[in-house]
């Protein structure tokens, strides 16, 4: 009965036992050698960067979108556009710039601004187009361009590109969790083993 009960244990566990194994550093996961810091000490970082004209940012979007949606409480969730060069940085910009205009312009925006890019083909990467696409969803262009390239944004685009440095990324999406492993990828597996790893940091807690 002893071995029949251990056998029935051993069967519940496996999924459980071959998920944990299932995701190996060097090969799903990247470990830094020098941990970055993060922004809310307490609690666990995923940080994405992105690029709204990356098609794989794209397909990993929506992966991102479902996560949110059962985010546990302890992760504080980050989106970063990277400014890996000047046409990135162009779109960087035009995210900083709505995030400090604030009133959620960003989340209303994030999504429409992926699928007219990646579905319509259209290049909304400058300031100009930027601020004649927004426009659409309310914000004023003359506050846009006015803060396009001020200091406060221009700060923001610097932070971005000195994380994306220390983390040693040359591409995305690429998603840091806290401040010491990346995850590449453009699928769910991403997302689980993101999941993966917030297990993992909460261990070392324990």
């Amino acid at each position: 009965m002893k071995k029949l009960l251990a056998l029935v244990m051993l069967w519940v566990a496996m999924p459980m036992l071959a998920s944990a194994a299932a995701f190996e550093e060097g090969k799903d996961y990247k470990r830094l050698a020098s941990p970055g810091a993060v922004e809310k000490p307490g609690m666990i970082e995923v940080r994405e960067f992105f690029w709204y004209g990356c098609p794989h940012c794209y397909r990993l979007d929506p992966h991102i979108n479902n996560w949110l949606k059962a985010k546990p409480a302890d992760v504080n969730f980050l989106r970063t556009p990277a400014a890996l060069n000047p046409v990135w940085e162009g779109s960087a910009r035009g995210y900083y710039t709505l995030e400090l205009m604030g009133a959620g312009l960003v989340e209303k925006t994030h999504t429409p601004l992926f699928n007219m890019i990646q579905e319509n083909k259209a290049r909304v990467f400058d300031e100009n187009s930027l601020a004649t696409f927004y426009a659409r969803y309310g914000v004023d262009e003359a506050k846009f361009h006015s803060m396009f390239n001020s200091f406060a944004v221009t700060g923001k685009v610097m932070q971005s590109k000195s994380l994306a440095q220390k983390y040693q990324l040359d591409g995305v999406p690429a998603i840091v969790v806290n401040g010491k492993y990346v995850v590449s990828g453009e699928d769910a597996k991403v997302l689980q083993v993101v999941n993966y790893l917030l297990t993992k940091e909460r261990s070392l807690k324990k």
